[in-house]
C-alpha cells in the first residue's frame, strides 16, 4: 500500500537504499514529499515530477525513429511519441525538438503534435516545478534573460531548456540562480542586476519559443544537467 509522505518522516525502522532517502541511526527517512510502498519498499518523488498536461509545450529528444512513430525522451516519467501524421518536416533520432502535447494514452505516453526541430545550441534540465518562475509573469523573466545574455531560449513544461546564441554561459547562470532563489524576495532585480539590464530594456528582447532558428544548420547539441529518464 503506499503512503504520502513528507521529508524528515520514517519509511523504515532499518536502512533501505532508496533515493530521496537518507539512514539515521539505522532508520531509513525521506528526504523529499512522495509516495512509499510498504509492500514493495519502494519511493516515487513527487516534488518536482512533470505530469503531461494537454496544450502544454515540451521540449524533448528524439529517441528512435521507426516508420510511422517517433520515440522521445523527455527526461520523464513518460516517454514522448509523435505520430509521422503530425509531424512536418524532416525528423530524425537525435535531433532535439518542441512540441505541444495532444494527450496522455493508456501507456502513459505523451502523444505530442506540432513538432518542431531545434537546431544546434545547448540543452539544460531544471526541476519542472521552477520552469514558471524561470518564465516570470507575463514572460518578463525569460524576456529579461534573453535581453541580458542575447540568448534565444526555448522553455519546455517539462524542465528542459533548448538556449542558442548569444553568452550561454551567463543565461545558463541566470536560470539556475532564478531555480535555486525562487523563493527569495527581490528575485527580478537581483537578475537584472547581475546581467546588466533595466526593466525597459526587455520589451527589445526576442519572445521565447518560435524564434531564430535557421533550418539549414548542422544539428549539434550540447546537454548541461540532463538526465537519464526514471523508468
Amino acid at each position: 500500500m503506499k503512503r504520502l509522505v513528507i521529508p524528515g518522516e520514517i519509511l523504515a525502522a532499518k536502512p533501505l537504499r532508496l533515493d530521496d532517502t537518507i539512514v539515521e541511526n539505522g532508520k531509513t527517512c525521506s528526504t523529499a514529499i512522495g509516495l512509499f510502498d510498504e509492500e514493495r519498499g519502494t519511493m516515487i518523488p513527487l516534488e518536482g515530477q512533470w505530469y503531461p498536461r494537454f496544450g502544454e509545450m515540451v521540449v524533448g529528444i528524439v529517441e528512435e525513429a521507426k516508420l510511422n512513430v517517433y520515440i522521445v525522451n523527455l527526461n520523464a516519467p513518460y516517454k514522448g511519441l509523435i505520430i509521422s501524421k503530425y509531424a512536418e518536416g524532416d525528423i530524425r533520432s537525435g535531433d532535439v525538438i518542441e512540441a505541444s502535447v495532444k494527450e496522455l494514452d493508456k501507456t502513459g505516453t505523451a502523444v505530442l503534435t506540432r513538432p518542431r526541430v531545434l537546431h544546434g545550441g545547448k540543452i539544460l534540465r531544471i526541476k519542472p516545478s521552477k520552469v514558471p518562475r524561470v518564465m516570470g509573469k507575463g514572460n518578463t523573466m525569460v524576456r529579461q534573460i534573453q535581453a541580458g545574455t542575447k540568448t534565444s531560449i526555448t522553455l519546455g513544461m517539462n524542465g528542459l531548456i533548448w538556449l542558442k546564441g548569444g553568452d550561454i554561459d551567463l543565461a545558463i547562470a541566470a536560470i539556475n540562480r532564478v531555480q535555486n532563489e525562487a523563493h527569495v524576495p527581490g528575485l527580478t532585480e537581483r537578475i537584472a542586476k547581475m546581467l546588466g539590464v533595466k526593466p525597459e530594456s526587455i520589451n527589445g528582447a526576442p519572445e521565447e519559443g518560435r524564434h531564430h532558428v535557421h533550418q539549414g544548420e548542422a544539428q549539434h547539441v550540447e546537454e548541461e544537467g540532463i538526465q537519464e529518464p526514471m523508468e
